[in-house]
């Protein structure tokens, strides 16, 4: 307030006022940090994706919302990260191991890469939003608990797609899989990818080792690629892929992970990785059709009595896999 001193009859008292600079430093503070489940969120309005204006703080609010459903499927086992400090226009990052000061709240696995830094854990909400305010996007798990590291506990099949193919020939290949799998008398569960394919998922009880899952998942690729030539192949490569479906069973070694259910990914849109029924498979309409933009409904139709989980018995499964059963894969029998 400015005073004029030809009318005033006694001072008026000025209002502190700030310098223009620290004003603009408290806008920017204002602006660019956060809290979610009490932990603070800095560049939390940092635009990470431009095609659908997400921000950082967007991305860690749905991990705090999410992690009822998401951290049973990342407690006990190690995980990957990948992060993008400046979005995913900017370089992202791939992290399997602590190099540097521990993460709040993130557990460490020693001596489970043998000549590495430890390998991470997401066991609780803490350590899920630390490790998105330290630009994790994407989180991947692997395939063992870290109580049984050399005892794998699922196979997984990542249904890749040439992208000119429709996405009913994606739909139809996960049910080939499906089927191929019901004949070894194995249950397998599906999710969306968040990215362009399907993910076909077969739990295990602990008993085959890294080697006997790998040349199970390998038979099975095989058996669908020799059995479908046309829309299938096992072999990597773009080459290789043309108008085909690549069955990827190479996240089946010691040390692959795939991203975890419920988890988002790092590409434009932020696709979800949604756990499904296979009666809704069909009313799919792609590998990321839950996004960040309308996963929530999603995780409301969860907690309906009549719908709930669609993975509801997947801790129910007991089957194994075997090099009996492989052989027999790859020899031709059912």
């Amino acid at each position: 307030m400015v005073e004029t001193p030809a009318t005033a009859q006694t001072p008026v008292p000025r209002t502190p006022r700030a310098s223009p600079r620290s004003a603009r430093a408290r806008e920017r503070r204002a602006s660019t940090t956060g809290e979610v489940a009490g932990i603070a969120i800095t560049s939390a309005r940092r635009i990470i994706d431009v095609a659908s204006g997400i921000r950082k703080l967007d991305l860690v609010r749905y991990y705090a919302r999410a992690a009822p459903w998401l951290l049973p499927h990342l407690r006990d086992r190690p995980v990957s990260l990948v992060r993008a400090p400046q979005g995913l226009a900017g370089e992202l990052f791939f992290q399997r191991h602590i190099t540097r000061a521990p993460i709040p709240g993130v557990s460490l696995y020693e001596d489970l890469d043998p000549g590495h830094p430890p390998l991470i854990g997401v066991d609780s909400l803490d350590a899920l939003i630390h490790v998105a305010q330290m630009d994790a996007i994407e989180l991947h798990t692997w395939n063992a608990r870290v109580t049984a590291i050399e005892l794998p506990d699922r196979v997984v099949f990542d249904l890749d797609p040439d992208p000119v193919l429709g996405w009913e020939r994606v739909i139809e290949a996960a049910e080939l899989t499906r089927t191929v799998l019901g004949d070894l008398g194995l249950e397998a569960f599906c999710k969306t990818s968040g990215g362009k394919g399907l993910h076909i998922v077969v739990p295990l009880v602990p008993g085959a080792s890294w080697d006997d899952t790998k040349a199970f998942a390998r038979a099975v690729a095989q058996r669908l690629a020799s059995g479908w030539p046309t829309q299938f192949t096992a072999t990597a490569g773009v080459e290789h892929r043309k108008k085909k479906i690549f069955v990827d069973y190479l996240r089946n070694v010691r040390g692959a992970s795939t991203a975890v259910a419920y988890g988002v990914r790092a590409r434009p849109g932020m696709g979800v990785s949604v756990p499904i029924a296979w009666e809704e498979l069909a009313q799919t309409t792609g590998g990321a059709h839950w996004t960040l933009a309308n996963i929530d409904a999603r995780l409301k139709q969860l907690n309906r009595p009549k719908r709930g989980d669609p993975w509801a018995r997947y801790a129910q499964v007991r089957q194994t896999v075997s090099s009996e059963l492989t052989l027999r894969l790859e020899e031709g029998g059912a």
